[in-house]
């Protein structure tokens, strides 16, 4: 008898175990964690700013890179003039400047250009330009902060009054001063994009410098060096993947900038010489023709406005997708 009642003890004892040692709620708490987690990063990535940012910017690009199939289609170009379409004042006659079905902007007082093709081309000038210029300032800033944040002492104080320096430089006498004196015949976009360039890397030195000093005291860092590796494998392998997340999101910011100043710059006639394109100069121009065409001002001033927006918002969602520290809040 006593052998017939032990077995179902026996029995029901696994299913005891099974029920109170398995701690069924440990393996099901880790998930909901990694759910939550994906879903955070998911949403970084899809926050407002981040996708406006990027609709606006793809936007303008394809506007510039489509500019001559909208002259096919249109049959305009920043060109071609249309004095046809004015009136006895040079002013564009029609609704809002002289809108129609092939001139989708109306065209500019005095000449009668198409203004939807100097918007579109103008893209290409003010898009080109800023970039370009972004790409050597962001390469010069990164190079010369890296040599600033990890060889201390007179590597770094020299390169750290030369951006001083720079910050104190009136960069804007210098570039009407410059263009002075460089020759017409020298491409001005091409002066341009040196000068944004090479006047334009001081705030991407100073960030990466300060960034270097707090990557070069890290344990990996540290560990490499006791291991033998050279200064060149530790900046680029240890200390520069540390900084690309900081590098874009200052590069995207920077490129408004670079467009700004390029308008500001035609705006005052020291940019892009006529007959070529600009944003810039086409405010300058309308300026003196708002009270009777302000159709000309407001569509490149709208141009320039929505460009450097959508750029600044890209540049503040992939601040927050790219930030490591959104990440590990609970």
């Amino acid at each position: 008898m006593s052998t017939a009642t032990s077995q179902p003890r026996s029995a029901s004892t696994p299913a005891r175990s099974s029920q109170h040692g398995a701690k069924p709620g440990a393996q099901p708490s880790t998930q909901p964690n990694s759910k939550k987690a994906a879903a955070r990063a998911r949403s970084r990535w899809a926050s407002p700013a981040l996708v406006w940012g990027t609709v606006i910017v793809s936007f303008f690009v394809l506007l510039a890179l489509l500019a001559p199939v909208f002259t096919l289609i249109t049959g305009n170009d920043p060109y071609q003039e249309h004095r046809e379409l004015l009136g006895s004042s040079s002013v564009p006659t029609g609704f809002g400047g002289g809108i129609s079905a092939q001139h989708w902007f109306g065209v500019t007082p005095l000449r009668g250009v198409d203004v939807f093709s100097i918007v579109s081309y103008g893209a290409q000038v003010s898009l080109g330009i800023g970039l370009a210029s972004t790409v050597i300032s962001t390469l010069l800033g990164l190079a010369i902060g890296l040599l600033a944040g990890y060889f201390p002492g007179v590597v770094d104080a020299l390169l750290s009054r030369t951006m001083d320096v720079f910050f104190g430089f009136p960069f804007l006498i210098f570039a009407i001063a410059l263009s002075a004196v460089i020759p017409s015949s020298f491409p001005r976009p091409l002066l341009l994009i040196l000068v944004l360039g090479f006047f334009g890397w001081p705030g991407t030195a100073r960030l990466m410098r300060a960034q270097t000093l707090t990557l070069r005291e890290r344990d990996y860092t540290t560990a490499a060096l006791v291991m033998g590796a050279s200064p060149w494998h530790i900046l680029r392998y240890e200390i520069l993947p540390g900084l690309l997340p900081l590098l874009i999101v200052r590069t995207t910011l920077a490129i408004p900038g670079r467009i700004g100043s390029e308008a500001a710059l035609s705006f005052l006639g020291v940019g892009i010489n006529p007959p070529t394109p600009s944003w810039g100069r086409a405010i300058s121009d309308a300026v003196n023709w708002a009270l009777v065409d302000p159709m000309y001002l407001i569509f490149p001033g709208m141009a320039l406005f929505l460009v450097t927006f959508g750029f600044n918002l890209l540049g503040d969602g992939l601040s927050d997708a790219l930030d490591p520290r959104k990440g590990e809040k609970a």
